[in-house]
């Protein structure tokens, strides 16, 4: 996979209406002309983009020696005669620093500013104590992260956005890739894509690829070093006459440079100078590769499939002297032979027999599997099996945490650096969104090698290929670049372990006065049999008499690239340096970050938005996330099954960008199943209470007053009421008082309890929910305590999983037609076809309490009446149990 440089510009409108009933309509009900449907065709008008003008928008990309500057400028014209809430959002590289935003509004420009992370986090909660809106910015996804900001346009008034970031592009498989995602999503009065690319070195290839373009489009792209793209609104058209535009997608340059000399090619601008190295034409070194393979429970199914499916691709792949291995583990460590062996098409064939009959079994011992990986490599080395000068590698690919064997990740890192003593690289591939990725990354980064998270999606064979590609053939070994003794201190990383085919070694530096004009550089390394060594002396005033375009510089682009290098190398070292020295190296990369504007992990962007209509000011922090930040917001939507109030069941269906709900009647102390899993052992039941005596002319109601959860496998038992919390894992047990806040983390569990508020439980490679509880006044006449559940993730449940709301982990297919006038005026009804029956539903709402425990978050929905008859399998009786911790239902006790 090559590194991306992503652009996405998305530009809407978002109408502060009563929508509620609108939002979960499917398509087809919105666009119905019947004359009944004339007051909601009214209401929908009011939503149209129309309202809103995309006047202009702008990408501008300079690309001086690789680093990228992007200037994204968009402006929305509010021609409605109210005001309208703009949203601005970008996507960008995961390893591009934001270094400006401002917004343009009535002839006033609001600027970011760049503060240390934990003053604008102070800024952000004086905001919200003092009741001005505040929002985090912080959402992202596979190759980028999602800029975004909204705010109030007055009636007739124009917005325009400006963000700049800039990235360093890496070289991977011969390639530089800038892909610039565009979704405007309407059309645009003035469209202009302009990326100029410029490298002293020459231009090798350009190459565009649009996934957008018609034929018609085609030609309007000019290219060489100057990429150009602006097409008229007429041209953005699908079709003569109509609104929808056909700019969708990824507008993708890719392209590669001249390289003449083995010594690289270096330049100096204004006092800082950049070293690029990547000789050609190096014969391949043989590699030691051990592939560590998981094999535990949460790997069934796909993800197991896509691995054996890669590994199968990845051997016949295998250079022909090199040497490899393979160890399969759960709880149990075997491996394919207890030594590596030459790849011969033999050995090839013998290891594919071998994958193709892997399976997921149970737990995850990752400290003993690599350990095994690590032995089999020195044990390989000290008996002289195995080539000189050959560079041994660790490829481990794990989609959980560790849960048998050493559990305590410091550990388990610490182990394993102890180990390896810098002559083993290990590369760390987390498998989809549970995974704890820092962990992984950390011991990667310690033991010189690096760590991807590889996406649940049906390209995850390919993208294991693709980063097995990247490391598949080693050039150089212990590659050093030398400069002189006085530049020291600034340099960036000058050492590294091991150059691979089609990448490239950056270094950058700053030079002290007696060196503006010339240094003297050396680069040694180690080959299959004798050393690399190349050496020269690079003057300043030679590279600038080859850039006269001066249009093409960006400010003093060298220092800011030195400063973007020493910030991530910086970070780097966090993962290896001692407490002492890490206050040290954080305190250089933060003060770096805000000397030049950069958005890093130490830093946050305070951007203040202007209210037109009132007084007040809104606050927005942009955020650099981690990794393992990213994975709340994973690219597939979550489904969320959820069950609250009297009781209410809420199916949320983000495929269908709709709801399903149902309520169950039945008379306290009923317990019902909600999850069973027969793969896991996972169940979960919930007994009903009731309220303390019926409100005078009205039904008693019920609620969830405590809930029980099993999971066999891992020899857990969770007990939750709206007094205390019981937890036993392994035979050890706790209590806990929702008076208290605290977190308690076991091999296999996670809990965390919000006061009063939320118990948070992660049940490893299972499950993740949230219970809350509802306190109602003590004295109240007739309301009681009561609890609500949620499910946050659920992908790990087998297809068997089942339950009053496990049935619906998996999704269900329904139609909706002839919406009618219900009962409710302000409700009306339809017909649904679901599951072979056809059903009356009621369009109305229930209430998510997840963000605010007292008055809940309306959730549009369809209401199916009955206890949900029709919906569910079977009728609610089929779910009654008769223990809060069993798993037998009342019907199959009397069978």
């Amino acid at each position: 996979m090559w590194t991306v440089w992503t652009v996405g510009l998305l530009v809407c409108v978002c109408v502060r209406v009563n929508a509620q009933l609108l939002s979960g309509l499917p398509s087809q009900v919105l666009l119905h002309d019947d004359d009944d449907d004339d007051d909601m065709a009214e209401q929908f008008s009011s939503l149209k983009e129309s309202e809103i003008e995309m006047q202009n928008m702008k990408i501008d990309c300079k690309v001086t020696s690789r680093f990228a500057h992007t200037v994204m400028t968009s402006t929305a014209l509010n021609k409605a005669n109210v005001s309208r809430e703009v949203f601005f959002e970008v996507e960008l590289p995961k390893t591009a620093f934001i270094t400006n935003f401002s917004m343009e509004i009535d002839g006033k420009t609001y600027v970011g500013e760049v503060k240390e992370k934990e003053k604008a986090k102070k800024e952000y909660e004086t905001a919200v104590s003092s009741g001005h809106t505040a929002g985090l910015v912080k959402a992202s996804g596979r190759k980028m992260e999602k800029f975004s900001v909204s705010v109030n346009t007055a009636a007739n008034s124009s917005v325009t956005f400006t963000l700049t970031y800039e990235e360093l592009l890496q070289r991977r498989l011969g390639k530089y890739e800038l892909m610039i995602r565009v979704k405007p999503k309407q059309l645009v009065r003035h469209f202009e894509i302009v990326a100029d690319v410029f490298e002293p070195q020459g231009i090798m290839f350009l190459d565009t690829n649009v996934t957008f373009l018609t034929n018609d489009l085609l030609p309007l792209v000019e290219k060489s070093a100057h990429v150009f793209f602006s097409p008229t609104l007429d041209q953005q058209r699908k079709c003569p006459g109509c609104d929808s535009t056909l700019i969708d997608g990824d507008f993708v340059i890719t392209y590669d440079v001249n390289r003449e000399h083995d010594l690289g090619d270096l330049q100096i601008v204004n006092g800082y100078f950049v070293h690029f190295f990547a000789p050609r034409e190096l014969q391949q070194l043989p590699k030691n590769v051990v592939f560590v393979i998981d094999r535990s429970g949460s790997m069934t199914g796909k993800k197991m499939t896509q691995t054996r499916e890669a590994l199968l691709t990845i051997l016949d792949d295998l250079y022909e002297e090199d040497h490899f291995g393979l160890v399969i583990f759960d709880d149990v460590i075997e491996s394919w032979r207890p030594t590596l062996h030459k790849a011969t098409k033999e050995n090839v064939k013998e290891a594919k027999k071998y994958v193709s009959s892997i399976t997921a079994r149970y737990m995850t011992n990752i400290n003993g599997a690599v350990l095994h990986a690590v032995n089999m490599l020195t044990t390989s080395k000290k008996n002289n099996s195995l080539p000189d000068n050959s560079p041994s590698m660790i490829i481990l690919l794990t989609d959980g945490d560790p849960t048998t064997g050493e559990t305590n990740t410091s550990v388990i890192q610490d182990n394993v650096r102890n180990v390896t003593r810098e002559n083993i690289s290990l590369f760390c591939l987390g498998f989809g969104y549970d995974v704890h990725y820092g962990f992984l990354e950390v011991m990667a980064n310690q033991n010189g090698g690096l760590a991807r998270r590889i996406y649940e999606s049906s390209d995850a064979a390919l993208q294991l290929k693709g980063f097995y590609e990247e490391v598949a053939v080693p050039l150089l070994l212990e590659v050093n670049l030398q400069y002189p003794d006085s530049m020291e201190n600034s340099l960036t990383t000058n050492h590294f372990r091991q150059l691979f085919g089609g990448s490239e070694i950056v270094v950058a530096g700053r030079l002290n006065d007696s060196q503006a004009d010339k240094i003297h550089v050396e680069v040694s390394a180690q080959m299959l049999e004798d050393p690399f060594v190349v050496q020269g002396q690079v003057h300043a005033e030679e590279w600038v008499l080859m850039f006269p375009e001066q249009e093409y510089i960006f400010g003093d682009f060298t220092e800011r690239l030195w400063a973007y290098l020493t910030i991530q190398q910086l970070l780097n070292e966090q993962d290896k340096c001692i407490p002492k020295e890490c206050e040290n190296v954080t305190s250089e990369a933060l003060d770096l970050s805000l000397r030049y504007n950069f958005v890093t992990p130490l830093t946050s962007m305070v951007v203040t938005k202007p209210e037109t209509n009132a007084t007040s000011e809104d606050l927005l922090i942009a955020d650099k996330l981690t990794e393992d930040e990213r994975i709340d917001v994973p690219v597939p939507a979550k489904r969320v099954m959820a069950v609250d109030g009297d009781p209410h069941f809420i199916v949320e269906l983000p495929e269908q960008n709709d709801a399903l709900c149902f309520n169950t009647d039945d008379k306290p102390g009923t317990i019902f199943n909600l999850v069973k899993d027969p793969v896991s052992g996972l169940i979960v039941n919930g007994k009903t209470i009731g309220d303390k005596k019926a409100e005078p002319g009205s039904k008693q109601h019920t609620y969830f007053g405590q809930f029980g959860i099993v999971h066999e496998k891992f020899r857990i038992k969770l007990m939750v009421t709206t007094q205390k919390i019981i937890v036993s894992e392994q035979g050890r047990q706790e209590h806990l008082r929702w008076s208290q806040t605290s977190h308690v983390k076991g091999a296999n569990m996670d809990l965390e309890l919000s006061k009063d508020h939320s118990l948070t439980v992660t049940l490893r490679n299972t499950l993740k929910f949230i219970i809350m509880l509802h306190k109602v006044w003590k004295m109240h006449p007739y309301h009681q305590d009561y609890l609500g559940f949620y499910t946050m993730d659920s992908r790990h449940l087998s297809q068997g999983v089942h339950g009053l709301l496990g049935q619906f982990f998996h999704g269900v297919t329904y139609e909706v037609s002839d919406v009618f006038q219900g009962k409710d005026p302000d409700k009306p009804d339809a017909v649904m076809v679901v599951k072979g029956h056809t059903l009356t539903v009621t369009r109305g709402w229930q209430r998510d309490f997840r963000k605010d425990v007292k008055k809940g978050e309306n959730v549009p929905c369809w209401f199916i009446h009955n206890n949900g008859t029709g919906l569910i399998d079977g009728v609610l009786g089929d779910y009654i149990v008769s223990d809060i911790f069993t798993t037998i239902t009342k019907k199959e006790e009397k069978k």
